[in-house]
């Protein structure tokens, strides 16, 4: 039935392969389940009611991502996003997090919308080859960078912006040795070596301090505190004229992040044609879109496709089976809560890092003798990292693209969409800078 439903061997995989990514996918993106609510609790928000949407959420378009398009790419809400909800949305501009759940849910029914209308495919198919790889190449970067970041060996500085963390300590410690041992893993060909990699990094933690077991084996979110934030958005006061900025930027943000994502775990796993488009594009993004909107119902900011979806997919992942994998697990995270938040982020650091790495070997195809194509991939690709964003890096991609080509003579090669791209980031940058 599995090989029937989705054509493993013709994807050159089997069960087993696909269940050991599915579970590295969910591992190195399990942290989301603990630091979600965190977030979104202070935007006043309960904390286990978040829990509750954060797994079911992931889980149901999860699901959908790998019953439906079947592709291994997993899906949950999205860290930077949130802290926009949070931070920007609430407590910044002061409005309710009622209004801005309700704000969530109508950019979802808009992204719902525009997908059936296929107009997002659209813009995927509309993207240079060269922006294709550059964001392939910066979410590698992005990846690695995050990596280090969690692992404590990369630190901010007030002088040079980062800088190199104390190697002394115990968490930093824990991190290179986690890693080390993980390059050491995948350089012997060892099945599941990012999943191991991890379990063996989660048990140094431990051993040091880094990390503490659990109180308890099992917990679950009461129905009370579910309650508090299942459909309780406030769909009138997000209709308001001033809330549309807001609305707008929820569905900015995620279009061009899980369209970045996407394409970037894509090349990674050569799911791209020779044309540089992906088949059943337009069932990706209404995982995507559906998965926002149910997000939003339960009580929690937007869902998108991870870019950790790429352990998995280095783990020899390639089917939807990996992704319904990782939809089961997040169901079954609601259960073991505590046991789940024993693997701490300097755990998943490593893999993160050695991934990272990984995905630079598109760098290959990029043609170096063409510098109209080059400069955008480069900006695309340098940009994502250093900005913290990948929505960014594509801005600059899209904006310096039509550029060159045109002061360069060749303005034909540049498609309508494309400079129609151009403008609207110019325009995010010109009236909706944070």
């Amino acid at each position: 039935m599995l090989e029937k439903y989705f054509q493993l061997k013709a994807h050159g995989t089997n069960p087993k392969q696909e269940f050991m990514a599915g579970v590295t996918t969910f591992i190195t993106m399990s942290y989301i389940i603990f630091v979600n609510p965190n977030m979104l609790s202070s935007a006043g928000m309960n904390f286990n009611a978040v829990l509750f949407a954060t797994c079911v959420s992931a889980a149901a378009a999860s699901l959908i991502m790998g019953l439906y398009a079947n592709y291994p790419f997993a899906l949950a809400p999205g860290m930077g996003i949130n802290a926009y909800f949070t931070y920007a949305v609430v407590l910044g501009m002061g409005y309710a997090w009622e209004t801005a759940l309700g704000a969530v849910f109508i950019s979802g029914v808009i992204f719902i919308i525009l997908t059936a209308l296929r107009l997002r495919e659209v813009l995927i198919r509309a993207i240079p080859n060269g922006i294709k790889l550059g964001t392939s190449l910066g979410i590698g970067l992005f990846i690695t960078f995050i990596g280090l970041k969690n692992a404590g060996i990369i630190v901010a500085h007030p002088a040079t912006l980062v800088g190199l963390g104390d190697l002394t300590q115990p968490a930093v410690l824990v991190g290179i040795v986690g890693l080390l041992l993980t390059a050491s893993l995948i350089a012997r060909k060892t099945q599941g070596a990012i999943l191991w990699g991890i379990i063996a990094s989660t048990v140094l933690a431990l051993l040091a301090g880094v990390a503490q077991l659990p109180d308890a084996i099992f917990g679950l979110p009461a129905v009370t505190d579910i309650e508090t934030t299942f459909l309780a958005f406030d769909l009138k006061a997000a209709i308001m004229l001033g809330v549309l900025e807001i609305i707008f930027v929820f569905l900015f943000v995620d279009m061009f992040d899980t369209i970045g994502c996407v394409l970037g775990l894509s090349k990674q796993a050569g799911y791209l044609d020779e044309k540089g488009e992906l088949p059943r594009a337009n069932r990706v993004l209404m995982a995507d879109s559906i998965g926002t909107t149910v997000g939003a119902c339960l009580g929690t900011s937007t869902v998108t496709t991870y870019l950790e979806s790429a352990s998995g997919i280095a783990e020899g992942g390639r089917t939807g089976l990996t992704a319904v994998v990782v939809g089961g697990l997040f169901l079954v995270a609601l259960i073991f809560t505590p046991i789940i938040g024993v693997v701490p982020a300097v755990a998943t650091a490593p893999a993160l890092i050695i991934i990272g790495g990984l995905m630079l070997q598109n760098a290959l195809h990029i043609e170096y003798d063409d510098m109209s194509e080059v400069i955008p991939a480069f900006l695309t690709m340098i940009m994502m990292p250093l900005t913290f964003s990948i929505a960014t890096g594509l801005a600059f991609g899209f904006i310096s693209y039509p550029i060159v080509k045109a002061l360069s003579g060749r303005i034909r090669e540049v498609s309508p969409l494309v400079w129609a791209l151009a403008a609207l980031f110019l325009a995010r940058f010109a009236f909706l800078a944070e």
